[in-house]
Protein backbone atom coordinates (compact mmCIF):
# COMPACT_ATOMS: atom_id res chain seq x y z
CA UNK A 1 0.00 0.00 0.00
CA UNK A 2 1.04 3.75 -0.70
CA UNK A 3 1.11 6.04 1.29
CA UNK A 4 0.17 9.52 -0.08
CA UNK A 5 1.45 12.94 1.00
CA UNK A 6 -1.73 13.63 2.36
CA UNK A 7 -1.83 10.23 4.56
CA UNK A 8 1.29 11.45 5.98
CA UNK A 9 0.42 14.18 7.93
CA UNK A 10 2.09 16.99 5.80
CA UNK A 11 -1.05 18.38 5.16
CA UNK A 12 -3.26 20.52 7.23
CA UNK A 13 -4.91 17.83 9.82
CA UNK A 14 -1.78 15.91 9.85
CA UNK A 15 -0.24 13.82 12.27
CA UNK A 16 -3.94 13.52 14.16
CA UNK A 17 -5.54 12.50 10.96
CA UNK A 18 -3.57 9.70 9.80
CA UNK A 19 -4.07 8.48 13.75
CA UNK A 20 -7.55 8.79 13.79
CA UNK A 21 -7.43 7.10 10.33
CA UNK A 22 -5.42 4.03 11.98
CA UNK A 23 -7.53 2.66 15.19
CA UNK A 24 -7.78 -0.75 13.55
CA UNK A 25 -4.81 -1.72 12.75
CA UNK A 26 -3.05 -3.66 15.43
CA UNK A 27 0.48 -3.58 13.89
CA UNK A 28 0.42 0.14 13.70
CA UNK A 29 -0.09 0.64 17.94
CA UNK A 30 2.62 -1.84 18.45
CA UNK A 31 4.88 -0.21 15.65
CA UNK A 32 4.02 2.77 17.93
CA UNK A 33 4.70 0.90 21.21
CA UNK A 34 7.77 0.06 20.46
CA UNK A 35 8.42 3.78 18.99
CA UNK A 36 7.34 5.16 22.30
CA UNK A 37 9.63 2.31 24.42
CA UNK A 38 12.45 2.96 22.38
CA UNK A 39 11.67 6.97 22.98
CA UNK A 40 11.46 6.30 26.67
CA UNK A 41 14.97 3.96 26.73
CA UNK A 42 16.81 6.98 24.71
CA UNK A 43 15.40 9.34 27.39
CA UNK A 44 16.44 7.39 29.74
CA UNK A 45 20.12 6.75 28.75
CA UNK A 46 20.26 3.30 28.35
CA UNK A 47 22.23 3.74 25.38
CA UNK A 48 24.64 5.77 26.92
CA UNK A 49 24.83 2.83 29.31
CA UNK A 50 24.55 -0.05 26.98
CA UNK A 51 27.95 1.40 25.10
CA UNK A 52 29.61 2.17 28.43
CA UNK A 53 29.03 -1.31 29.15
CA UNK A 54 30.33 -2.37 26.08
CA UNK A 55 33.25 -0.29 26.09
CA UNK A 56 34.05 -1.53 29.43
CA UNK A 57 33.67 -5.24 28.62
CA UNK A 58 35.54 -4.72 25.10
CA UNK A 59 38.27 -3.38 27.60
CA UNK A 60 38.26 -6.09 29.81
CA UNK A 61 38.83 -8.19 26.82
CA UNK A 62 41.11 -6.40 25.64
CA UNK A 63 43.01 -6.20 29.03
CA UNK A 64 42.62 -10.20 29.40
CA UNK A 65 44.11 -10.91 26.02
CA UNK A 66 47.16 -8.67 26.77
CA UNK A 67 47.70 -10.54 30.17
CA UNK A 68 47.43 -13.59 28.13
CA UNK A 69 50.04 -12.44 25.48
CA UNK A 70 52.35 -11.18 28.38
CA UNK A 71 51.99 -14.61 30.04
CA UNK A 72 52.39 -16.28 26.84
CA UNK A 73 55.39 -14.13 26.33
CA UNK A 74 56.80 -15.19 29.87
CA UNK A 75 56.07 -19.05 29.73
CA UNK A 76 58.15 -18.81 26.24
CA UNK A 77 60.75 -16.85 28.32
CA UNK A 78 61.07 -19.28 30.67
CA UNK A 79 60.88 -22.58 28.26
CA UNK A 80 63.79 -21.09 26.85
CA UNK A 81 65.40 -20.60 29.59
CA UNK A 82 64.93 -24.00 30.78
CA UNK A 83 65.67 -25.17 27.36
CA UNK A 84 69.17 -23.20 27.74
CA UNK A 85 69.60 -24.42 31.04
CA UNK A 86 68.85 -28.03 30.49
CA UNK A 87 71.53 -27.96 27.60
CA UNK A 88 73.91 -26.50 29.97
CA UNK A 89 73.48 -29.40 32.77
CA UNK A 90 74.11 -32.25 29.83
CA UNK A 91 77.23 -29.85 28.73
CA UNK A 92 78.34 -29.89 32.38
CA UNK A 93 77.49 -33.37 32.78
CA UNK A 94 79.59 -34.67 29.41
CA UNK A 95 82.29 -32.31 30.89
CA UNK A 96 82.37 -34.31 34.29
CA UNK A 97 82.38 -37.68 32.88
CA UNK A 98 85.21 -36.34 30.24
CA UNK A 99 87.21 -35.30 33.53
CA UNK A 100 86.19 -38.41 35.64
CA UNK A 101 86.88 -40.96 32.31
CA UNK A 102 90.62 -38.49 32.44
CA UNK A 103 90.87 -39.03 36.07
CA UNK A 104 90.18 -42.62 35.99
CA UNK A 105 92.90 -43.23 33.11
CA UNK A 106 95.66 -40.96 35.23
CA UNK A 107 94.71 -42.75 37.93
CA UNK A 108 95.49 -46.40 36.39
CA UNK A 109 98.61 -44.91 35.24
CA UNK A 110 99.84 -43.98 38.39
CA UNK A 111 98.88 -46.91 40.05
CA UNK A 112 100.13 -49.06 37.52
CA UNK A 113 103.48 -47.02 37.75
CA UNK A 114 103.61 -46.91 41.36
CA UNK A 115 103.07 -50.55 41.40
CA UNK A 116 105.77 -51.51 38.82
CA UNK A 117 108.04 -49.17 41.44
CA UNK A 118 107.07 -50.83 44.35
CA UNK A 119 107.82 -54.53 42.88
CA UNK A 120 110.80 -52.94 41.14
CA UNK A 121 112.00 -52.20 44.41
CA UNK A 122 110.97 -55.46 46.05
CA UNK A 123 113.18 -57.14 43.94
CA UNK A 124 115.98 -55.05 44.05
CA UNK A 125 115.47 -55.37 47.88
CA UNK A 126 114.82 -59.12 47.16
CA UNK A 127 118.15 -59.40 45.03
CA UNK A 128 120.34 -57.37 47.78
CA UNK A 129 118.93 -59.76 50.37
CA UNK A 130 119.95 -62.55 48.01
CA UNK A 131 123.36 -60.66 47.47
CA UNK A 132 123.80 -60.01 50.77
CA UNK A 133 123.17 -64.29 51.97
CA UNK A 134 125.48 -65.49 49.24
CA UNK A 135 128.08 -63.17 50.41
CA UNK A 136 127.32 -64.44 53.95
CA UNK A 137 127.11 -67.53 52.94
CA UNK A 138 130.67 -67.38 50.84
CA UNK A 139 132.01 -65.69 53.66
CA UNK A 140 131.24 -68.64 56.31
CA UNK A 141 132.50 -71.31 53.78
CA UNK A 142 135.40 -69.74 53.80
CA UNK A 143 135.85 -69.06 57.15
CA UNK A 144 134.99 -72.84 58.14
CA UNK A 145 137.07 -73.83 55.28
CA UNK A 146 140.04 -71.74 56.66
CA UNK A 147 139.23 -73.18 59.52
CA UNK A 148 139.31 -76.72 58.89
CA UNK A 149 142.74 -75.97 56.62
CA UNK A 150 144.20 -74.30 59.59
CA UNK A 151 143.13 -77.20 61.53
CA UNK A 152 144.54 -79.62 58.87
CA UNK A 153 148.03 -77.32 58.61
CA UNK A 154 148.36 -77.72 62.42
CA UNK A 155 147.60 -81.30 62.56
CA UNK A 156 150.62 -81.53 59.82
CA UNK A 157 152.66 -79.50 61.02
CA UNK A 158 152.54 -81.06 64.55
CA UNK A 159 152.96 -84.26 62.93
CA UNK A 160 155.40 -84.27 59.87
CA UNK A 161 156.86 -80.47 59.71
CA UNK A 162 160.02 -79.15 61.61
CA UNK A 163 160.44 -75.92 63.16
CA UNK A 164 162.47 -74.12 60.07
CA UNK A 165 160.14 -76.21 57.64
CA UNK A 166 156.63 -74.42 59.68
CA UNK A 167 158.64 -70.94 60.04
CA UNK A 168 158.82 -70.37 56.00
CA UNK A 169 155.16 -71.89 55.10
CA UNK A 170 153.80 -69.38 57.78
CA UNK A 171 156.07 -66.84 56.42
CA UNK A 172 154.61 -67.60 52.62
CA UNK A 173 151.47 -67.89 53.79
CA UNK A 174 151.51 -64.51 55.60
CA UNK A 175 152.90 -62.84 52.07
CA UNK A 176 150.13 -64.82 50.10
CA UNK A 177 147.84 -63.58 52.50
CA UNK A 178 148.63 -59.83 52.45
CA UNK A 179 149.29 -60.02 48.51
CA UNK A 180 145.20 -61.14 48.35
CA UNK A 181 144.22 -58.21 50.41
CA UNK A 182 145.77 -55.98 48.79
Amino acid sequence: MMIRAEETGHGEGGVMEWLAAQPGDPSFYAFLALLVFFALLLRMGVHRTIAKTLDDRADAISSELEDAKRLREEAAEMLASYQRKQREAEAEAEAIITQAKSEAKSLKAEARKEMTERLERRTAMAEQRIAQAEAQAAAEVKAAAAELAAQAAEEILKTQLKKTDLNKIVDADIKSVGSQLN
